[in-house]
């Protein structure tokens, strides 16, 4: 029993201390233990870190997801929503381009996009829309993601503003729409000349329908003129008062006709009746050239027995009162022609170089002159053009005296003869007085 108890003793004591001798034994206290879990008093004892896993840190990585399987060199990446693959290696490629395909390319991503929550935003008042003591900003309305709309904004904007189709390509233009809304595709110049004139039909088919259904009366003013390069041209505008008493002028012809004779205008004016469906026609205002008079005469022959004409538009005709004005203002004019001649020819002096400007205005300077606008030459067939000539140089007469005596040219020039109009010489004393007259 001793024996056999001696052995059970020495089996379990065996059992739970080592076989080795303590002195071959690294010793292990609690403290030590402690460090080896924590790592920060005794490094060597403590465990390796384990390997960070990447993390993919991008925005792109909740709408792509990597191809298991695929080549570790040329890594891949699938759209979640139009499926298209792309080479996504985290040091060579980066995200970049599936950030762009995102933006610009993917056209389910944007739908997808358009059913989620919408957006609420303050509408804009228009020109006209505020009242006295109101803002600019008007009630609160639902906005949502339109790229159809957006794009019909810019044709509008390229319309209204006169701006080239390029616009839209350059770089701070896309800039703009970058920040303003990422998810805008940009388009071509030559689609934005598409939506231009896919906008011009919509709002013609429009405005026909509300001339046809309507029955409104139409006031309209023609005008043509022949252009530098030899080209004839017309222009008509319609004149109309809507249901709701608004008046409005529109365009409705621009083109480029053979000749000014009347019967080419006459056809021209009834042609665009036709075309926009007019057939309450008030009166056509015109300028008080010959031909225009034969031309209404031949308009009122073909529509004064039809129906909604107004007295067998006998009053169709109505001469145009600023031509008017400007035939009474030219006539008195003429009466100090000479004069206005001569300062016509200085101020051409002092526009027809840079250097000729250059040196006026150095002598604005010595005057001490503080009139900040500019000298234009008038235009013939508008007397404000003259008049505005004549202001802008009636400031600056001491300067044009000054120019005479520093620029040896400048008389010689002016002395000489071009046409029949010129060649008068400088303006005198008695020139100046009667510009502050008139």
């Amino acid at each position: 029993m001793a024996g056999h108890s001696s052995s059970g003793m020495g089996s379990s004591s065996a059992s739970s201390t080592p076989t080795r001798s303590d002195s071959t034994m690294p010793s292990i206290d609690n403290d030590t233990i402690g460090c080896v879990g924590v790592g920060t008093q005794n490094p060597s004892l403590a465990l390796p870190p384990k390997p960070k896993k990447s993390e993919q840190t991008s925005m792109v990585w909740e709408h792509f997801t990597k191809v298991e399987g695929g080549d570790p060199e040329d890594p891949k990446s699938q759209c979640n929503y139009c499926k298209k693959l792309f080479s996504c290696h985290s040091k060579r490629l980066g995200t970049s381009s599936m950030l762009t395909h995102l933006k610009n390319t993917c056209k389910k991503y944007s739908s997808k996009f358009d059913k989620s929550q919408s957006k609420l935003s303050f509408e804009v008042k228009r020109e006209g829309q505020m009242a006295m003591g109101e803002g600019t900003v008007g009630n609160l309305v639902i906005t949502k993601y339109n790229a159809g709309k957006i794009r019909e904004a810019i044709a509008k904007m390229i319309i209204k503003d006169e701006l080239p189709f390029r616009f839209v390509e350059g770089e701070g233009f896309r800039d703009f729409m970058n920040i303003v809304e990422p998810r805008f595709s940009i388009p071509s110049r030559y689609t934005v000349m598409k939506d231009c004139i896919k906008l011009f039909l919509s709002e013609k088919e429009k405005l026909r329908a509300m001339f046809m259904t309507t029955g409104v009366r139409v006031c309209l003013t023609t005008d043509t003129w022949t252009s530098v390069q030899n080209l004839n041209y017309m222009v008509i505008t319609s004149h109309f008062i809507d249901s709701d008493w608004n008046l409005h002028k529109r365009i409705i012809n621009f083109c480029l006709i053979p000749n000014h004779k009347a019967d080419t205008i006459g056809e021209k004016i009834l042609s665009c009746m036709l075309e926009w469906g007019i057939r309450n026609i008030f009166t056509i205002t015109v300028d008080n050239a010959s031909t225009n008079d034969a031309a209404l005469e031949f308009v009122k022959r073909r529509t004064g027995n039809k129906e909604g004409a107004i007295l067998e538009s006998r009053f169709m005709h109505i001469r145009c009162c600023a031509h008017i004005l400007n035939l009474i203002v030219t006539d008195d004019l003429k009466e100090v022609d000479d004069s206005i001649v001569r300062v016509r020819s200085a101020v051409k002096y002092v526009k027809s170089s840079p250097a000729r400007f250059e040196k006026f205005k150095g002598c604005i300077e010595r005057e001490q002159i503080s009139f900040k606008g500019l000298l234009c030459l008038d235009v013939s067939t508008r007397w404000n053009s003259t008049f505005l000539m004549l202001e802008g140089a009636e400031k600056c007469q001491s300067a044009f005296q000054l120019m005479e005596e520093f620029d040896k040219n400048f008389k010689s020039a002016l002395n000489e003869e071009k046409n029949e109009k010129e060649g008068l010489g400088p303006p005198t004393c008695v020139d100046w007085n009667l510009m502050i007259l008139y």
